[in-house]
C-alpha cells in the first residue's frame, strides 16, 4: 500500500448544514474531499480524481473507473456516498483504496 495523500480535514465543514447545498449529495464537501487526491506516486504513476455530476471517475495511471453517489441506495449521508462511489471506481479501475481519519492510501 502506498500513501496517496492525506485526508483534508476541513472538508467536513462543508457538509450540509454548514453549507447550503441544494444538489443533495455535498457536492461542496466531495470536491473538498478528492481536490487532494490529484497527485503523482513516489513511481511517477499520475493519480486523478473528479466529479461530473453524480459520477466520481478515478484515474490511476492508465487505468480508469467510476462510480455513482447513489442517495438512495446507499445513504443521505455524503460522507458515506462519497466512500461507496470512491470503493466503486476503485475496483473498476482495477486498485484498492483504503480510507482512514487521517490518510488515503492505494494499493495498484
Amino acid at each position: 500500500m502506498t500513501k496517496l495523500c492525506d485526508v483534508n480535514k476541513q472538508a467536513k465543514e462543508k457538509l450540509p448544514p454548514a453549507i447550503n447545498d441544494k444538489s443533495g449529495i455535498g457536492v461542496h464537501y466531495v470536491d473538498a474531499f478528492i481536490k487532494p487526491m490529484n497527485t503523482k506516486l513516489d513511481d511517477d504513476t499520475r493519480v486523478s480524481c473528479k466529479r461530473k455530476g453524480l459520477k466520481i471517475i478515478l484515474t490511476v495511471g492508465t487505468s480508469k473507473g467510476d462510480g455513482l453517489m447513489r442517495r438512495l441506495d446507499v445513504s443521505k449521508d455524503p460522507v458515506i456516498m462519497l466512500n461507496a462511489a470512491l470503493q466503486e471506481a476503485a475496483q473498476a479501475a482495477g486498485v484498492e483504496l483504503k480510507i482512514t481519519d487521517d490518510e488515503i492510501f492505494l494499493t495498484t
